[in-house]
């Protein structure tokens, strides 16, 4: 499992109601396209930050109700103004991902969690606006579930990120644990570094713990869906644990006898 480009995204799901796929794929379209802005291709930073900046523009119109003539924008107004989603959310992913470009270390936990209060969090806050479910105790369930996925998706990535020279591990908490950046490149998964990862790992299940009250809150097929998007992420941290943090030598995936695993811990009444 994944959380970067939204593979977890639901989008057109079959477990979704028809009535919400068009605005959940519209949705989808303007975060994987502008996240694409900011991580691929060879584009220079400022030519990265000049895309963000046209649809944080393209934000401002619809806010302003000013006429787009980009049919996908088109789209992706429609959704907003149908289901009433806040225009704020969709500033915080582009924020995100324009610190992406110019942001490669983090000193701490605070700011891990900052980025992923805007690059993950608004996406579960989406969910809940067109589910009309958003209230306190659902955002805050879903805050949890949110950034203990992108922290699995850093520990899950560690190695691809570091080809991008992006390290997600805090400074305070590596040297804690005796850990350096030489170490990180030269993959070493030594004594410190088997315990840095089996901390992040016990503070990302944690999380999405706190958080799986909300798979029993929303009802029907799509609380069955988010019962499965937890056990994703839970299956990937057991992976982890498994091969004792070295995420260099073996990137956990989720593979067929994974998914039957999900499946009946989905079905059952706890999320796991």
């Amino acid at each position: 499992m994944s959380v970067g480009h939204y593979e977890n995204f639901p989008v057109a799901s079959v477990l979704l109601p028809r009535r919400l796929r068009p605005a959940v794929a519209a949705i989808y379209w303007f975060a994987r396209s502008a996240d694409d802005f900011a991580d691929e291709g060879d584009l220079p930073p400022a030519e990265r930050l000049a895309r963000l900046e046209t649809y944080r523009e393209a934000l401002r119109g619809i806010a302003s109700g000013r006429p787009t003539a980009d049919p996908r924008f088109e789209r992706f107004a429609g959704a907003i103004r149908t289901h009433g989603l806040p225009i704020q959310a969709f500033h915080d992913l582009l924020d995100a991902f324009s610190q992406d470009v110019v942001k490669r270390r983090y000193a701490s936990f605070d700011e891990v969690r900052d980025y992923c209060r805007r690059s993950a969090n608004p996406v579960g806050l989406l969910m809940l606006h067109l589910f009309r479910a958003a209230t306190a105790q659902n955002i805050a369930w879903s805050d949890a579930i949110c950034t203990a996925l992108q922290l699995v998706n850093f520990w899950q990535d560690v190695a691809v990120d570091l080809r991008k020279d992006r390290i997600y591990f805090p400074r305070d908490e590596m040297a804690r644990h005796g850990v350096s950046e030489a170490d990180l490149f030269a993959a070493r998964a030594d004594a410190p570094f088997r315990e840095l990862m089996a901390f992040q790992v016990s503070r990302a299940r944690a999380l999405l713990e706190s958080g799986a009250p909300l798979a029993r809150a929303v009802a029907g097929r799509s609380g069955f869906e988010l019962r499965m998007v937890i056990q994703g992420g839970l299956r990937i941290l057991d992976k982890i644990d498994r091969v004792h943090g070295d995420v260099f030598r073996h990137r956990p995936v989720l593979r067929g006898p994974d998914w039957l695993l999900m499946l009946w811990r989905a079905a059952a009444r706890y999320p796991r």
